[in-house]
C-alpha cells in the first residue's frame, strides 16, 4: 500500500451560510491523501495502474466549484467522486480549509477533515 499525496489545492470559491459568502466567495486549501495499492503502478511504470493525481486534482477543483452551505459537504462530494472514478483508492482523507474566514475574530482558517473508506 501507499498514498497518493496533494497538498495545498488552492481555490476560490463560494461556500457558507451567509449570503455574503455566496455574493464574495472566499479562498480555500484542499488537501488530500488516497492510499492505494501501488505495486502493480511501481512494477510497469503505465500510468493505467496508477491512480492519477492529475485526476485528483481535477476532481477537487470541479467539486469546489459547486457551491455548497457547508464544508463538510463538498468534502463528502469529492470523497463520494474519488471513490466513483477511481477503483484503486481504498481510502481518501480530505481536508478544507477556508481561508480568512467571517466569524467574527483574528483566525487564519477553519478546516473540516473527512476520511472514507471502501
Amino acid at each position: 500500500m501507499g498514498k497518493v499525496i496533494l497538498n495545498d489545492i488552492r481555490v476560490y470559491a463560494f461556500h457558507g451560510c451567509m449570503k455574503e459568502e455566496k455574493k464574495i466567495g472566499s479562498d480555500y486549501v484542499v488537501n488530500l491523501e488516497a492510499e492505494a495499492n501501488m505495486e502493480e503502478a511501481a512494477q510497469s511504470d503505465e500510468l493505467e495502474d496508477a491512480v492519477d493525481y492529475v485526476t485528483l486534482n481535477v476532481i477537487v477543483k470541479e467539486e469546489m466549484s459547486i457551491r455548497s452551505k457547508l464544508l463538510e459537504h463538498v468534502a463528502q462530494r469529492i470523497i463520494n467522486r474519488v471513490f466513483k472514478e477511481l477503483p484503486g483508492v481504498k481510502s481518501l482523507e480530505v481536508t478544507v480549509a477556508k481561508q480568512n474566514p467571517p466569524i467574527g475574530g483574528d483566525v487564519r482558517e477553519v478546516c473540516i477533515h473527512l476520511k472514507g473508506k471502501r
